[in-house]
Parts: structure tokens; C-alpha cells; sequence
């Protein structure tokens, strides 16, 4: 089970990055300590996304955060009613699946349901 996964955020960011992952179920929760220092952490059913603040956050161009949407459907109009355009990608294990940028730039896979496996 993966716990977390971290994305490099600009402070000038956060608000928005916790308000596009809110679009995707995700609630913010505290760090413990001192790591609220460095990072605001968003939740959604024991999975986290830490923002980290870095002033030169790092983007992959490809490599992307992967999220299971509960209401696939709606979750894409809620992304797109808060302007964010998303790119829908082909279908390889039969679930709707699109690509949207987050505040920030990092790309993020929204998926109905993940593969078998």
C-alpha cells in the first residue's frame, strides 16, 4: 500500500492545490509537529498527497499522480466547473480515465476505476 505520495508546491499555491484536490475528495489534515513547517498534507480515505513548499518546485513532464475518482463522471465536471481542462486518454483496462494539471503543473490521472492486478 502506498501512503503518500509528495508534490513540490510553491507557498503562492497551496490554496488552490487544496482546493483541486478537495475536487477529488481529498480533505487537508494536519502534519504532526514540525513538518507543518514544510508541507500542508490533503487526505481522502487513508491516502495522502503532501504539498511540500519549494520556491522551484520540480514537474515531471510525464510522471503523474494517479487518483480513483469515487463519481468518476462528476468529479470531471467539478474540475471542469472550477476551469480546469482535462484530457481524456484511452480506455487500456475498459475505465474512463482522464489527465488534468493541477495548481502548481503537476499532471494528475483521474481514473473511474484502477486495473486489475
Amino acid at each position: 500500500m502506498i501512503h503518500h505520495a509528495t508534490l513540490e508546491t510553491r507557498r503562492e499555491d497551496i490554496d488552490d492545490a487544496v482546493a483541486f484536490w478537495a475536487l477529488l475528495g481529498f480533505e487537508r489534515v494536519e502534519p504532526p509537529g514540525r513538518l507543518a513547517e514544510i508541507a500542508v498534507w490533503v487526505q481522502r480515505a487513508g491516502t495522502q498527497v503532501h504539498l511540500l513548499f519549494n520556491d522551484d518546485p520540480v514537474t515531471p513532464p510525464k510522471g503523474h499522480t494517479a487518483v480513483v475518482a469515487d463519481h468518476y463522471d462528476a468529479a470531471i465536471e467539478r474540475l471542469h466547473r472550477a476551469g480546469f481542462e482535462t484530457r481524456v486518454s484511452t480506455p487500456d483496462w475498459g475505465s474512463p480515465r482522464s489527465f488534468v494539471v493541477s495548481p502548481g503543473g503537476h499532471l494528475v490521472e483521474v481514473m473511474a476505476f484502477p486495473p486489475d492486478g
